[in-house]
């Protein structure tokens, strides 16, 4: 499978081989996110060992784990297995094994590995300190999709300050990147076709390479997701299973709470019964941490500072279509009872791809500004924004605002339609202008961005400062 996009970690990578002393990298992301795929495309030239930790299951303890790498070991060698009680025994043989030698050395699913070893981390320490990072040619690349587990573990713990030489977090690709997974037929599918398919998958590589061009979004979506066998089918619980553990179905009902819309944390706490405390907290920071969910703080619009009132999102596409969709028909999808190739007639179609065309465009914030002619370094805020209703001022909530050093305001409308937007955005658009507390002094900009064409009075209004074809996306 041909490799796409992530030019710029690559580079990242390859520059730590001009350095004349060892390097340390941490690579996370969300599950299929493409971080071993990012790592098989670095090394696919030089000399690597890459070994990985078994997943959480039960059964699963410090012995087979040790077990585990040295079966890892004896096949990328080609030497007897290693019989070891302790990681420090194979950290120091890989320590004098790879001494002197020109080396990438990759431990994957890192938080597996050391799962059952309380001191685990501070044996790979020593280990660093005392033999790899003599090596001036040698790369050790920590790699893992708990996120919230490397931060805490990781980069905020005193034992590896100072030693990390990079950190990537690998994000969704870009939906022009994305594109690139119908190959040949790129310039032949039509946005709306793609914006169907990306609605489910987001710009999730393994999701997308599971994709035949030949084949129509709604025959795709079938296939993956309304099959038994599908690939997304099976998905959400692994997701959680792997991810989360023991905490998994807390981890899940949090991601079900916002299914529907964006809530403060008051309003999660509210929904789940869960006492509003440090706990719940964690659980959403390890979600955000995970690349599930977004954390949206909104802003003073004069003085341009962080408000206390922060909205959680859930931003993962596939996340909100198996709830929405996958999830309800589960026992008969498995008898391989559900039949419909007709998706715009599920219930709250419409809706729901509104929630799943916002995320696209969120995520895609830096193409938008490409194509508004806004210069990102000019942003001084920018995301969705809320306006709680007060006796000196209206409430208002905008899909997207971005606001410039320069005083402008681009107030963003992201309209999901499956015909052309209907003119009532315009009155829509007019009320949220007329409720936004804005300073004076500030230009305000109207923005209009959809999928499927606008209405001739839309065009005529010259309400809109930019109307933004999905299709733009895509140049």
């Amino acid at each position: 499978m041909k490799f796409i996009g992530r030019k710029k970690e690559i580079e990242s990578l390859e520059l730590l081989l001009k350095k004349k002393s060892a390097s340390l990298v941490v690579i996370r992301g969300r599950r299929r996110v493409g971080k071993s795929r990012l790592i098989k495309e670095f090394v696919s030239d030089k000399t690597s060992w890459i070994f990985s930790g078994l997943p959480p299951v039960p059964g699963i303890n410090k012995q087979r784990q040790l077990d585990d790498f040295s079966a890892q070991m004896s096949k990328s060698f080609g030497i007897p297995k290693m019989q070891a009680s302790d990681w420090v025994e194979h950290f120091t043989f890989l320590g004098n094994l790879s001494k002197d030698k020109k080396i990438v050395i990759v431990l994957d699913e890192i938080s597996w590995m050391g799962s059952e070893d309380p001191d685990f981390l501070g044996k790979l320490k020593t280990a660093w300190d005392l033999h790899f990072s003599e090596n001036p040619n040698l790369i050790m690349i920590i790699c893992g999709s708990v996120s919230s587990w490397i931060e805490e573990n990781i980069l905020q713990t005193t034992g590896f300050v100072g030693r990390i030489s990079l950190d990537l977090v690998l994000e969704e690709l870009s939906i022009n990147e994305s594109s690139e997974f119908w190959g040949t037929k790129r310039n032949k599918v039509s946005a709306y076709e793609k914006f169907k398919l990306l609605s489910v998958t987001g710009g999730i590589p393994k999701y997308l390479e599971e994709i035949i061009p030949s084949h129509s979004s709604e025959d795709n979506i079938q296939r993956l997701c309304f099959q038994s066998e599908g690939i997304l089918f099976r998905e959400f619980d692994q997701i959680f299973s792997d991810l989360f553990s023991k905490k998994a179905t807390t981890y899940g009902n949090i991601v079900k709470a916002l299914d529907h819309s964006s809530l403060s944390l008051d309003e999660i706490s509210e929904s789940l019964g869960i006492e509003k405390s440090g706990y719940l907290s964690r659980c959403l920071d390890d979600l955000a941490l995970a690349g599930f969910i977004q954390e949206d703080c909104t802003w003073n619009l004069s003085t341009k500072e962080e408000s206390r009132l922060k909205k959680f999102r859930l931003k993962d596409n596939y996340l909100r279509f198996y709830l929405r969709y996958i999830e309800p028909s589960k026992d008969r999808i498995s008898k391989n009872l559900f039949e419909s190739k007709s998706f715009i007639s599920l219930p709250g179609w419409e809706s729901v791809m509104g929630l799943q065309f916002e995320n696209l465009v969120m995520n895609n914030l830096k193409k938008l500004c490409e194509i508004l002619r806004i210069d990102i370094s000019d942003i001084s805020n920018a995301g969705p924004f809320f306006q709680r209703k007060t006796q000196r001022m209206k409430g208002c909530q905008i899909d997207l605002l971005i606001q410039t050093k320069h005083n402008t305001l681009y107030i963003c409308e992201i309209k999901f339609s499956s015909s052309e937007v209907k003119s009532s955005v315009i009155e829509e658009m007019e009320k949220k202008i007329e409720s936004l507390s804005a300073p004076k002094g500030v230009s305000v900009r109207p923005v209009l961005i959809h999928v499927n064409g606008v209405s001739h009075a839309i065009r005529e209004s010259e309400l809109f400062n930019d109307i933004v074809d999905f299709s733009e996306f895509f140049d």
